[in-house]
């Protein structure tokens, strides 16, 4: 059993899948954020544009 924990601690596999889901996290939160910024700069721009055509 304790030869098992010691095998645990020293295998850095399980530490490269926790870095890569936060750098996914981080680039989820980025493009979300972009997202949602673009989107109501472009609904603003486009009935800018609606009611000026009326």
């Amino acid at each position: 059993m304790v030869e098992f924990l010691r095998n645990i601690c020293r295998d850095e596999q399980g530490q490269d899948i926790a870095e890569y889901a936060v750098m996914l996290a981080v680039i989820l939160v980025l493009v979300i954020g972009t997202v949602r910024l673009i989107g109501t700069n472009a609904n603003t721009a486009f009935s800018s544009v609606a009611s000026s055509l009326q």
